[in-house]
């Protein structure tokens, strides 16, 4: 309180992570009353916290009459905001990363909303499961399997196509990263593990994005942190980074990829939110949002 105090003007008193304090994930009030005393106008510019009711981004509010979000939070809430309301037609939507679990409500939120929906990445491997296929030790969420099924009905219910892998780059153990193969569908054993979309699933995926106007991108569709099973990602992200609509990459490990391919200058939006980006666009009320409209 001192050093807030004894501020020049320019001068800046950055806190260390205040998730240290128990306090702060408790959204204590008397947590925030004292973080409070430290200034006179609150501003939110933390996009990606806003999702957590947490002291620093909801009590907090309660104890400034000045308070407001930040110009990185303004174009988040203004980019997405778009997205949910008047997205510009064809709307393909991107899947990829580890699980369908954590992306089930944000597929239900926008089933309205997109023409087309690209899966790769391990949660491909739960929606091939659902579909009958074998994916050998391929990651999968067996209680996510009847989930995967209501989402691929009510696709076809709403006109919305759904294109999963059709082949993969797999291996046998992921210690011999440079002895893969590639399978189809129809050929994938029991004793292989999938790391990457197959070229064939590639150029689908390809020829469905050059069509879009808006593409939003959430997961990375293979194992790209590894040279042998990058080729998918780059690809789809050097489609996306030169596709004519208007192009959305949210989540850290798909930013990561971009970053990785040297394209993110030519990405429309970074979303720099994970869990507040999906939740957002699954339609919820983000708490931090809520809290400064009081």
């Amino acid at each position: 309180e001192e050093m807030a105090r004894g501020l020049k003007k320019s001068e800046v008193l950055l806190l260390e992570n205040l998730r240290f304090h128990p306090e702060e994930e408790k959204n204590d009030r008397d947590f925030a009353r004292a973080l409070a005393k430290l200034a006179e106008v609150y501003i939110n510019d933390a996009f990606a916290a806003s999702h957590r009711a947490h002291a620093s981004v909801v009590a907090i509010t309660e104890f400034f009459d000045e308070k407001g979000c930040g110009f990185l939070m303004k174009k988040e809430l203004e980019v997405l905001g778009k997205v949910l309301s008047n997205p510009e037609r064809p709307f393909v939507l991107i899947l990829g990363g580890a699980k369908v679990s954590d992306k089930i409500g944000f597929i239900k939120g926008l089933l309205d909303k997109v023409d087309s929906i690209l899966i790769g990445g391990a949660m491909a491997y739960t929606f091939l499961k659902a579909l009958g296929y074998e994916v050998g030790k391929s990651p999968i969420e067996m209680d996510k399997i009847e989930e995967a099924k209501f989402i691929l009905n009510e696709a076809s219910k709403q006109g919305v196509k759904v294109i999963l892998p059709s082949d993969h780059k797999v291996v046998k153990n992921m210690d011999e990263k440079e002895s893969f193969s590639i399978v189809d569908n129809e050929h994938f054993s029991s004793e292989m593990i999938g790391v990457d979309i197959g070229p064939s699933t590639v150029e689908v995926f390809v020829k469905e994005l050059t069509k879009a106007n808006t593409i939003l991108w959430n997961g990375p569709l293979g194992v790209f942190e590894y040279e042998a099973f990058s080729e998918g990602t780059k690809r789809i992200a050097e489609t996306v980074a030169f596709s004519k609509g208007f192009t959305i990459v949210g989540g850290g490990d798909t930013v990561s990829a971009v970053n990785k391919f040297g394209l993110a200058q030519k990405i429309g939006h970074l979303s720099t939110g994970g869990g507040a980006t999906l939740e957002f666009l699954e339609g919820k009320v983000l708490p931090g949002i809520k809290a400064l409209e009081r």
